[in-house]
């Protein structure tokens, strides 16, 4: 069988770097112990790693000056979780959008069942853009914060982040933003777009393991507490530790997540993550532009490179997207994304969620111009079928 064209880089980037490979591998072997649990010479080198690490996104991210209120998860699901259900009151008001993963949108659902807080959900535009006027005017009195995706998972589309936080900072409400998406694949810069919380997952962009993620909170946030356990620090004090980053981790951190998470920072930083975008968009615009061509295909919101992220979502007519889907793998050995993605509220706005959602093609950072070249042809196949 041919090599595998891997195209659902928005789920999980594959492959990794060779060194994120080679360091996880070395350092477990080496160094998987506690970390910051013991003061003997493992414990202690594993602790500088998982501190390197908080270094590291702090400054991408452009947090702030305490590295320490860059905390660790499971994923961005497991954070998004902590910070809403940590920033909600009961009467509050929240303002999201109609792009958001369901990582957003069933948190805010449990709660609004429940009677605790009132959400409105703003749409995006015909070219799959949230207009920050219209964040403006769905916040009210009440609003405790704004949520929105910094990237779709579905269209691509970067959401104009700077003048959304410009807005929450006039009229004082706090500024989430879920990074999944964007972050390690475009700049993000905490402080110049007024972002209070930042959150992401490091299987995606950052190049790291599945099973960790996490958030940057600024100070003078205060998230209140929805978990407790151990942190290995101040055992005897009864009730969970206040200060960062205990406040927001619960138990043994995973260690060989954050190491590999440490080795893929380190490798795009050293690429420079907008060369890495550069090649990326360049495949892309190719891609669009031939796909766009095929008799029968429908593209959605792939209408130019600027604040667009690799991701093209498609049908071809006569088709199901999952039919596509399975084509595409079984016939062609490409892999892609069919459905309705996580998002389901993308697809009731762009026409799709009664046709089972769209063919979803991710590009990653080790996409070849070959393996668009084979995709575009399988799609021009497939086309032809329905013929």
């Amino acid at each position: 069988m041919s090599k595998l064209i891997y195209l659902d880089n928005s789920a999980t980037s594959y492959p990794k770097p060779d060194s994120v490979y080679s360091f996880m591998d070395s350092f477990f072997r080496n160094k998987g112990v506690s970390p910051g649990r013991s003061g003997f010479d493992a414990a202690l080198e594993a602790e500088e790693v998982v501190n390197g690490t908080r270094k590291m996104l702090t400054k991408l991210f452009n947090g702030g000056s305490d590295h320490n209120r860059l905390t660790f998860s499971y994923n961005a699901t497991d954070s998004l979780n902590l910070i809403i259900n940590g920033l909600v009151e009961k009467g509050t008001h929240v303002v999201t959008t109609m792009l958001e993963h369901n990582s957003v949108l069933r948190p805010l659902y449990v709660l609004e069942q429940k009677g605790d807080i009132e959400v409105t959900y703003v749409p995006f535009d015909n070219d799959g853009y949230v207009n920050p006027e219209d964040i403006g005017k769905a916040i009210k009195s009440n609003t405790k914060f704004v949520i929105v995706t910094h990237c779709s998972n579905v269209l691509g589309t970067i959401q104009p982040l700077t003048e959304i936080g410009k807005i929450c900072k006039e009229r004082g409400v706090l500024f989430v933003v879920d990074g999944s998406q964007g972050a390690g694949s475009v700049d993000v810069d905490m402080q110049v777009s007024n972002i209070d919380v930042y959150v992401f997952t490091g299987h995606k962009c950052l190049m790291g393991p599945t099973g960790i993620g996490g958030s940057y909170v600024r100070e003078g946030v205060h998230i209140n507490h929805t978990r407790a356990g151990g942190t290995g620090v101040r055992s005897a004090y009864r009730a969970h530790l206040e200060e960062y980053p205990y406040r927001l981790e619960y138990g043994t951190l995973n260690l060989l997540g954050v190491a590999g998470l440490y080795a893929g920072v380190k490798w795009i930083t050293e690429e420079g993550i907008m060369n890495i975008h550069r090649r990326e968009m360049d495949l892309w615009e190719k891609l669009v532009s031939e796909v766009k061509k095929i008799d029968g295909v429908t593209t959605y919101c792939a209408n130019g490179r600027e604040n667009q992220n690799p991701v093209l979502s498609f049908n071809i007519a006569g088709f199901e997207a999952g039919d596509v889907g399975t084509m595409l793998d079984v016939d062609y050995n490409i892999a892609v994304r069919t459905g309705l993605q996580c998002a389901p509220l993308v697809h009731e706005h762009i026409g799709t969620f009664d046709m089972y959602g769209t063919v979803r093609m991710s590009i990653g950072a080790f996409t070849t111009e070959q393996e668009i070249d084979a995709a575009i042809e399988a799609i021009r196949d497939i086309s032809r079928i329905r013929n």
